[in-house]
């Protein structure tokens, strides 16, 4: 049997009159290789057209603005800069030798005044309630809501108290289980650093934490026995995954007696289960992180929901008369969330999350290779999206796919808030249920399958790790390269997009903005210009160029295996 060698096409000009149908259709299209040509400049391949009003000479630019995705299969160069940024924050908060967070500012004598006025008005409010007066009501509640739009300008942070009492909430005891480990607790001290170790060294931890078992699994992640494999347990440990993260530092502050700061990052498991990796500022013993990865466990206090009530047809319906959804039969109302979380309906929780066995501590020293290696491998993953990173790709095997079939079904009957649609099916009515909602049918991102139940954010990093925010890191590597061109000397010839500008939104069919090749290719110009700009500024100052991202990224290793 002879095959037929596929028609090919000479990189050299060519005359397109002159080419087949076939060999036309393996010339690259232009919007193509200006795509590509973007992500070799690391420009932004899905910019957004924005209107730029400059509001001192009236002129008015449609520019391209980028998109700021962090997935690469969404836009390659974005999610690189955006994981470049989070290495940058987590490098500048790992291994600080002084606290990163000074006192906060005494209050000011206009700060108090205000708050001063506020509280008269808070006690007239009340006065005002007792005696029926809505009118002055409204008026104190608008007074109320200047005041605070005052404070905040003044530069006052924080909750400020409601006018209208709040309602109560259920109050559970928080005595320990029996059956989990007890531990030391310790005053917090008022510190973010960790220990000198030997006059000089002041090492950090790297810490993996992952779930328990639900069954054997290959060398994939998939199950081995799928009918044996609890798929429930595993979608509700995913869902409530964050809060037991929450708990574990928590109980870590108040057993080791300090303010433990932290940069982690919580990514799947080949298995579909979430697992958490984690950069703590100083050390702690391995024993002790052992111990409280053993003791940490976090209660789920919701409804029973493992028999479904409702399904197929036969679902609950609104009724208007009663406000609220009622069997279809009996046309009785469901009982509400209050109801159903009342402590003397609900005597045990739902459910209960707590770690598996697995608990991987190391030491590292800041300014080193390894240091450097674990910061790329806890932003590995950040540009792939979960089931991306779980190995969910065109190279996944026929069992993996059926594993995550079944864990997405179960993640679909499994509620992830006390507001979740799929409360329906199970005889409650979730909080804010409205005449729109549809029983069963949930948009959080948790019952997507392509999430596996993580739906929370992926980077978690404690408040005092930096003491900087993203925004801020990024407005830091801005102000580097300004001051770099001005040191040097060089003098950007293109416009500075740092005002005084109004930006606009454009709309579909506006005719003055252009096609996405024409953005593209004018974002690639004015980065040529600003990276030829920052080489000449280097050469001048003799600064050393930085240390580019790729060299980590060559250098992590590790998989996300089961």
């Amino acid at each position: 049997m002879t095959t037929t060698e596929p028609p090919t096409v000479s990189t050299e000009a060519v005359d397109q009159d002159q080419l087949t149908r076939a060999q036309k259709a393996l010339l690259a299209l232009s919007t193509e290789v200006a795509t590509q040509l973007a992500e070799d400049h690391g420009v932004c391949v899905r910019p957004m057209a924005m209107r730029r009003i400059d509001t001192t000479t009236g002129r008015v630019d449609v520019v391209p603005v980028p998109c700021g995705s962090t997935r690469e299969d969404q836009c390659r160069p974005c999610s690189d800069k955006a994981r470049r940024l989070r290495m940058v924050q987590c490098r500048e908060g790992w291994h600080l030798e002084d606290e990163a967070l000074s006192r906060p500012a005494d209050p000011s004598q206009a700060q108090k005044d205000l708050m001063a006025t506020r509280a008269d008005l808070h006690a007239a409010y009340q006065r005002g309630r007792e005696d029926g007066d809505e009118h002055e009501c409204e008026e104190i509640r608008e007074t109320v809501t200047e005041i605070d739009q005052e404070l905040r300008a003044l530069g006052v942070r924080g909750r400020l108290a409601a006018l209208d009492p709040e309602p109560q909430t259920v109050r559970r005891s928080t005595r320990r289980r029996q059956d989990a480990p007890n531990l030391p607790r310790r005053p917090v001290e008022d510190r973010t650093v960790g220990r000198v170790f030997g006059g000089k060294y002041r090492p950090s931890t790297f810490l993996t934490l992952t779930l328990d078992s639900y069954g054997r699994v290959d060398g994939n992640g998939a199950a081995v026995d799928p009918e044996n494999y609890n798929y429930r347990r595993a979608a509700r440990d995913a869902i409530h995954f964050p809060r037991l993260i929450d708990r574990f530092w928590q109980n870590t502050r108040r057993c080791v007696g300090w303010d433990v700061q932290y940069f982690g990052t919580v990514e799947p498991q080949r298995r579909g289960a979430p697992h958490f990796h984690a950069a703590i500022r100083g050390t702690i013993p391995r024993a002790e992180l052992r111990a409280i990865t053993a003791a940490t466990y976090h209660q789920v206090w919701w409804p029973p929901h493992d028999t479904i009530v409702y399904s197929g047809q036969k679902l609950p319906r609104w009724d208007n008369h009663n406000k609220a959804f009622v069997d279809p039969d009996t046309r009785d109302p469901l009982l509400t969330w209050e109801e159903a979380t009342d402590p003397d309906r609900l005597t045990v929780p739902a459910h209960t999350v707590t770690f598996g066995d697995q608990v991987h501590v190391k030491g590292i020293l800041g300014g080193t290779e390894e240091a450097g290696r674990h910061i790329g491998y806890l932003t590995k993953y950040l540009t792939k999206s979960v089931g991306q990173a779980a190995g969910l790709d065109e190279t996944a095997t026929h069992r993996q796919r059926d594993h995550a079939r079944r864990l997405a079904a179960e993640l679909a009957i499994t509620p992830c808030s006390p507001r979740c649609p799929i409360w329906l099916l199970y005889g409650v009515e979730p909080k804010g249920a409205r005449p729109g909602t549809v029983p069963g049918q949930c948009k959080g991102k948790a019952h997507k399958p392509e999430h596996l139940g993580i739906a929370g954010r992926r980077v978690l990093v404690s408040r005092k790790w930096s003491n900087k925010s993203l925004a801020e890191h990024r407005a830091e590597r801005t102000a580097f390269v300004r001051q770099l061109l001005d040191k040097a000397g060089v003098q950007p010839g293109y416009t500075v997009d740092d005002g005084p500008f109004v930006w606009e939104t454009t709309q579909p069919g506006d005719t003055d903005v252009p096609s996405r090749p024409v953005l593209l290719l004018h974002a690639i110009h004015q980065r040529q210009r600003w990276r030829a700009d920052y080489d000449a500024a280097l050469m001048a100052t003799g600064e050393p160029p930085d240390r580019s991202a790729t060299e980590i990224d060559n250098s992590t290793g590790g998989s996300h295996a089961a």
